[in-house]
């Protein structure tokens, strides 16, 4: 019999296959759906520093003036505050209605008084927490250092507050990647996730405005995910996660080859529905039958650059020929 369950940030998955953090995920009946079309984890949807920020700025007024007069500040922070409370019961309810891990998720960009607020997360029955970390380098005025040491500040401000795992999930926008990826590892996290997705912009030409464009990954934006994945494997403190572009059981299979514990699937399942899940599964087993293969854990990192015959395959930044069938 095949066995396709897995550990990750030392919890215990049926399989692989994690519903990533997105509006698939920001209700108890999605996540109850997902476990029974058969995802391994689930990773809420993100709440924003900005929302928590609001809460932590609504307490410290009221306690200072006793309460809002404004009628427009009042409605904001009610509503900021009720997605917050809505929050910590998805976590609650999501427990208590799922036998799968729960991961919650915060999208941040500091490290402030917010991080407290990680153990509020902790206390609702999170299995663990995923901080989606992008910090746009926009900023002329600072150098990389200065915004890679924002990513070191908030992984210390959180692990003082919490004792769950703890996942970062980045981009592969740094300029020493290999370093910097080495070094968050050693801070005592337990995963990183490689890579957020964020928004692209577009210009309507007739209507004269930005837009969104391509909402959705495809399968070519997995590339750059195989890449890393397997250059990492076997040189840092934590797991990995593989996320974006990956829409179906080869693909996966390909990122388990290549060293990832796990991986994050959002745009097949806006895509196909939650009936991709059990697919992708089928064919994960299908392929490991063909193979000879009897467990996940016989996969990961088979293909990874320090296993390889010729690792430099994976650091070629020019396509040549030699390279093209590489064994």
């Amino acid at each position: 019999m095949t066995d396709l369950s897995t550990k990750y940030m030392g919890l215990d998955l049926r399989n692989p296959i994690i519903a990533a953090s997105s509006g698939l995920t920001d209700s108890v009946e999605n996540v109850v759906k997902l476990e029974i079309n058969g995802a391994g984890a689930v990773v809420l949807k993100s709440l924003f520093e900005e929302q928590i920020m609001m809460d932590i700025d609504e307490q410290r007024m009221n306690n200072m003036y006793g309460s809002y007069d404004d009628v427009e500040n009042y409605i904001g922070f009610y509503t900021k505050k009720h997605r917050i409370d809505h929050y910590l019961e998805l976590i609650r309810e999501s427990k208590k209605k799922t036998s799968i891990p729960i991961i919650a998720s915060i999208n941040c960009v500091s490290a402030s008084e917010w991080t407290e607020f990680a153990s509020r997360i902790q206390e609702a029955g999170a299995d663990a927490l995923e901080l989606n970390m992008f910090i746009m380098p926009s900023d002329g005025n600072y150098e990389g250092a200065d915004i890679e040491q924002i990513y070191f500040d908030i992984v210390a401000a959180i692990k003082q507050h919490i004792t769950i795992p703890v996942a970062l999930k980045i981009s592969n926008f740094f300029s020493g990647m290999a370093n910097f990826a080495i070094k968050l590892s050693e801070t005592g996290i337990s995963s990183l996730v490689l890579f957020n997705r964020f928004y692209r912009p577009d210009v309507d030409l007739e209507k004269m405005k930005i837009t969104s464009s391509h909402i959705y990954s495809n399968p070519d934006e997995n590339a750059m995910v195989l890449r890393w994945i397997g250059i990492l494997k076997g040189k840092l403190a934590c797991d990995m996660a593989a996320s974006t572009g990956i829409h179906d059981g080869e693909t996966i299979l390909k990122n388990l080859l290549v060293g990832a514990n796990a991986v994050e699937v959002a745009s097949a399942i806006y895509k196909n529905g939650m009936g991709i899940i059990p697919q992708m599964l089928t064919d994960m087993t299908n392929w490991m039958k063909a193979h000879n293969y009897n467990s996940v854990n016989e996969l990961i990192g088979k293909l990874s650059q320090e296993s390889v015959h010729k690792p430099m395959i994976y650091e070629r930044a020019q396509f040549m020929k030699y390279f093209s069938d590489v064994k």
